[in-house]
């Protein structure tokens, strides 16, 4: 079986001195209670036959309602998460207001074993933190996807 595969794009900023990324807490009931490790880049599954960088954009603007900044866009790869996903990123310069964001939905069944399906936003915020802090709050194996911006910027 093919591992599932997500593409997406993580949007930074330059203030000053420092480097902010624009991540996003993940939405539904699984994560409502959790901080660290509980964000993403904002991201989304391929479709069948889809180009990644295609999907990356399609899910950066059905997950904050937002289109991509315009830019110069930086491959950083791809990471496999602990759940065997893979996971390819591309970043962009931009800046963006969190207040903005509308994010999409998605639906399921809550409580489990209730039948009863409920609509949940697939993030709940997007905020901008600086390199060490969204290093805490991101998903563990999109941790590596900071490192290699940093490497890009010189940082």
């Amino acid at each position: 079986m093919a591992a599932t595969r997500s593409a997406g794009i993580l949007v930074f900023r330059r203030t000053g001195p420092d480097t902010e990324v624009l991540i996003a807490h993940m939405g539904g009931p699984f994560w409502a209670r959790r901080d660290e490790g509980a964000w993403s880049v904002p991201k989304g599954e391929l479709e069948q036959d889809e180009e990644p960088l295609a999907a990356a954009r399609r899910e950066f603007a059905e997950e904050l309602g937002l289109p991509v900044p315009s830019g110069d866009l930086v491959d950083l790869g791809s990471v496999t998460q602990s759940s065997g996903k893979v996971v390819t990123v591309w970043a962009v310069e931009g800046d963006l207001d969190p207040a903005d964001v509308v994010p999409g939905t998605f639906e399921m069944e809550w409580p489990k074993g209730s039948g009863r399906l409920r609509e949940f936003p697939e993030v709940d915020r997007a905020a901008w933190f600086g390199l060490a802090e969204a290093a805490a709050k991101l998903v563990a194996a999109q941790r590596d996807f900071l490192d290699r911006l940093r490497r890009h910027l010189g940082e």
